[in-house]
């Protein structure tokens, strides 16, 4: 089976619960897809992959690359990770191993980096070749999009927006550091700064606290979400200091890379001008320079969960196009 629109490209989004393959077509659309349980034994994921990609592309006789987002560091060459705490690996060479079950050639992608591509490609992006992403979920990564193309420094490792340390000595990372920004202007921070404020302050957060289970531990983003979208000023108010943080990101960032467009993805991007809105005027406000800068445009995301599938597609078929296609012998 094949479609007229130039050939198949798989892309692969590696979660922590599941990995998604998909075939996406030139034109960013999402043509089948499977999902597989992402194995607990780290050393079984790269095989785990490359059977996702035999299953789904097993309908198609025009697939030509596969394109995998991972979450951590991946080398200049786009094929191996160099370090990821979740699954824990290191040195693990992603791409060698799909390339040689599959016959295809692979890109292995930071899935922040593909994500950002994905939605520059074919979502917020359009009108802009110079962009910066932000991805406000249980981390915060980001991709930066340079002159149309995707910046990913001299050893592959750039877009960690979410780990420089924004609160000398704060509160304590993952990564091992403290004051890392992914602390305060994450999707996560957004959740913790709402159960922090409610257990200070239960009386005024009640309608948010009743549609949980009425304990601050109990909340979760969506029910500030929820609450938010009603009116609820305790919860217009945590949306009010999540976007003072995230805005401070996009102001230092900014101010650093002078993008044209600032795109907000990940959980909180998912609540549009909920976050949108104060966190565009915090950026305003805190970029250096003020009046006499020219503010870039603050979006948020429109591609939705399938950036990072659809992102890692078109790097593959960027990579196929550039470069001639392996032989695995």
């Amino acid at each position: 089976m094949s479609v007229e629109t130039g050939g198949l490209t798989v892309g692969v989004d590696l979660g922590g619960t599941k990995i998604t393959a998909a075939t996406v077509d030139p034109a960013g659309k999402v043509v089948s897809r499977v999902r597989i349980p992402t194995p607990h034994d780290p050393d079984r994921i790269a095989d785990t992959i490359a059977e996702a990609v035999q299953r789904v592309r097993k309908s198609w006789d025009d697939v030509r690359a596969v394109g995998v987002g991972a979450a951590g560091y991946v080398d200049a060459d786009r094929s191996t990770v160099r370090f990821a705490p979740n699954p824990g690996w290191r040195d693990k060479a992603i791409g060698d191993i799909v390339q040689e079950a599959t016959r295809l050639p692979v890109v292995v992608e930071n899935d922040a980096n593909a994500a950002a591509w994905g939605e520059f490609i074919h979502g917020a992006g359009a009108g802009h070749e110079d962009m910066l992403m932000v991805m406000a979920g249980a981390g915060l990564g980001g991709g930066v999009i340079s002159r149309g193309r995707l910046f990913r420094g001299r050893f592959g490792m750039a877009g960690e927006i979410g780990h420089y340390r924004a609160v000398p000595d704060g509160l304590g990372c993952p990564c091992g550091q403290h004051g890392c920004m992914e602390q305060y202007a994450s999707g996560a921070a957004h959740t913790r700064r709402a159960r922090e404020m409610a257990a200070g302050d239960p009386r005024r957060a009640a309608t948010v606290l009743a549609l949980g289970d009425g304990t601050p531990s109990g909340l979760q983003g969506r029910h500030v979400t929820e609450a938010a979208l009603g009116g609820d000023p305790f919860c217009l108010e945590v949306f009010a200091r999540s976007g003072r943080w995230l805005g401070q990101a996009l102001a230092d960032l900014g101010s650093v890379l002078d993008p044209s467009l600032l795109v907000i993805g990940g959980g909180l991007g998912d609540t549009g001008e909920l976050i949108r809105r104060p966190a565009e005027v915090a950026y305003r406000r805190a970029l250096g320079g003020g009046r006499h800068r020219v503010y870039a445009e603050v979006r948020t995301a429109t591609v939705g969960p399938d950036a990072g599938l659809i992102g890692a597609a078109n790097l593959a078929r960027l990579h196929e196009l550039i470069f001639s296609p392996v032989v695995v012998r």
